[in-house]
């Protein structure tokens, strides 16, 4: 069967700016770390797959140094576990109070992809305790519990290399005709399109001027009544009205990849 396979940050809900960069500088407050990140920090962040490596980033030996940090491989992984494990307690939170709304599109998409008989799944490098507390306010408990979830350090290899969606395809049974992906960012479409998969993305607040070539569309948003979706490209030649549907996506994985 057809399936839909999303990415969960930027995608499912615009979590970066309002979930995960106030996660890290709590995190970072919390443990004394003379570091805080702006919104044109975090912009240049977000390009690192993965929280615990955006963590490792600040990780220089002058800095190690100045702040008595571990300065081994294995002290310095440990320490990374506890910051990412405090942050992800941290934005699970923001999420719950329901500081991080799903985007535009997302449960109208999810209930008639599922209506149609359509596969749902989410292939993200965030931990799977965010995700799967940002899916399930995005689109409910009930859709959500019928999401095959792929997250966290499962894979050797975060994106823009293509292992997410390979294990993705695998675990599922799929071949690369059989799914289609959603992403916000060029790492993400790097990946997806590396591993074979056609891909629409929605682009999201960091990833508006970002490199989307090879995607089959590009969009603001999938669009919700009152929140139309804009055309930015239609590589494939599918040409979406004010509201993405499932019809779309199944032309979609009808015409060649671009």
């Amino acid at each position: 069967m057809p399936t839909l396979i999303f990415d969960c940050d930027g995608v499912l809900a615009d979590t970066e700016r309002n979930g995960h960069l106030p996660a890290f500088n709590q995190t970072f407050a919390e443990e004394g770390i003379p570091v805080h990140w702006s919104d044109d920090d975090y912009r240049v962040k977000v390009l690192i797959g993965g929280g615990k490596e955006r963590m490792a980033s600040i990780l220089t030996p002058d800095f190690v140094a100045a702040n008595g940090l571990p300065s081994d491989e294995e002290g310095q992984r440990e320490l990374l576990a506890g910051w990412h494990k405090r942050k992800t307690a941290i934005y699970t939170e923001l999420v719950a109070s329901g500081a991080l709304p799903g985007r535009p599109g997302i449960e109208r998409v999810v209930a008639a992809a599922d209506s149609a008989g359509w596969g749902l799944a989410v292939a993200s490098t965030s931990a799977e305790p965010s995700v799967r507390a940002v899916l399930e306010h995005a689109v409910g408990p009930q859709l959500a519990a019928k999401f095959a979830v792929f997250a966290g350090d499962i894979v050797p290899h975060k994106k823009p290399a293509p292992d997410i969606y390979l294990l993705a395809l695998d675990r599922l049974g799929l071949g690369v005709d059989d799914a289609i992906v959603v992403e916000d960012s060029s790492n993400g479409t790097r990946a997806a399109i590396d591993a074979g998969l056609r891909t629409v993305v929605t682009v999201s607040a960091y990833t508006t001027d970002e490199d989307f070539t090879g995607a089959s569309l590009v969009v603001s948003s999938l669009g919700d009544p009152g929140e139309p979706a804009e055309e930015l490209a239609a590589a494939a030649g599918v040409h979406p009205g004010p509201l993405v549907t499932v019809d779309d996506f199944a032309a979609i994985l009808e015409r060649p990849r671009p």
